[in-house]
């Protein structure tokens, strides 16, 4: 899992970690689907850039807690 050196460890505390963020990207989705673009603009002041944004995406998905839905082009809370 790529995500896995993202996480916290010795080195990085769970406020420098993606694990940190992803409470607040569940609950954006939560309220219902979206797309990654509109997503990203709600999150921008919550994230470091696109890359952790992107980041925190990629670790969601790889745990079931959200899916793509390609005919629609959003991302969704994996129930």
């Amino acid at each position: 899992m790529r995500c896995s050196m993202l996480l916290l460890n010795k080195l990085i505390s769970y406020d420098q970690g993606i694990i940190s963020k992803f409470p607040v990207v569940l609950k954006e989705l939560k309220n219902g689907s979206v797309s990654v673009h509109d997503l990203y603009n709600r999150m921008i002041k919550k994230m470091s850039g696109i890359s952790e944004f992107i980041d925190t995406l990629d670790c969601l998905y790889e745990l079931g807690k959200i899916e793509f839905d390609e005919e629609e082009e959003v991302l969704r809370y994996a129930v």
